[in-house]
Order: C-alpha cells, then structure tokens, then sequence
C-alpha cells in the first residue's frame, strides 16, 4: 500500500469537560476552537463548533470521537468526522501510538474526490492543548 501526504492539520481545543468516571471508561470532551489545514490541494482553516468526545479506558488507552469541519481557502467546505486510538500522546508522531482514519465529505464540486479516497493519519499532542495531525491519502 503505498500512501501520498494530502495535509497537516492543527486543532486547538477548550479546556476540558469532565464527565467523569463511568461505566466504560473516563469520559472528557474538548470543543474545537479552530486551527489551520495546510497542504497541496487542501488549504484553510478549521471551523469552529466541532468536538473532541474521549473515552479513557480501563487500559490506560484513548479512544477520540472527533467531528470538525475544514472550510477551505476556496470557499468549501469539508466535513471530517473521525475515531482514533491514542496511547500515550506525546509531543513527537514517532514516540507513540496516535492513529486514525478521517473520513471526508463534501458536496462542492472541486473537492468530491474526497468523498471516494480513503486516508490516514497520525496524531500528536502540543500544549494549549493542540492536537496535529498528517493525513494521507491512500493511493
């Protein structure tokens, strides 16, 4: 499988909102403020109002329900929901397990090859908190 960068992306999200400890794990979500999308075809920003929904497990593991919104320099825009697995998160892609597969969907016509290309990404955690992401496309 061979795999080709298609962006970066960067989220900055609100202090979190602790649900707490319950049946499945500790759950906490963190709204999306915004962030900045920089790549060869897909260019812009990250909107506002989406939402970082994680689970904490027993196990120590993450397990994020995230929906955000990509608008682009353009004029589109995108819908990016997706889960991923975080262990530990950490500052570097390369010191931990932070994956995910983003699915994308729009109807503006210069961008509907997102909607029929699969991608992958790795996650990383900065202070603020910021979470970064390089995405792939699968070719």
């Amino acid at each position: 499988m061979e795999l080709a960068h298609e962006f970066t992306f960067n989220a900055r999200l609100a202090p979190s909102v602790k649900i707490g400890e319950g049946p499945f794990g500790n759950r906490r979500i963190r709204e999306v403020l915004g962030g900045e999308v920089t790549g060869e075809r897909i260019n812009g920003r990250v909107g506002t109002g989406g939402s970082d929904w994680i689970l904490v497990g027993p196990d120590g593991w993450g397990r994020l329900d995230v929906r955000l919104t990509i608008e682009t320099d353009d004029g589109a825009a995108i819908y990016v929901p997706y889960f991923a697995n975080a262990g530990e998160r950490s500052s570097e892609y390369s010191d931990h397990y932070f994956r995910t597969a983003p699915r994308l969907e729009t109807g503006d016509e210069r961008y509907l090859w997102v909607n029929q290309t699969v991608f992958v990404g790795e996650g990383r955690l900065h202070p603020g908190p910021v979470v970064e992401y390089r995405v792939h496309r699968v070719l």
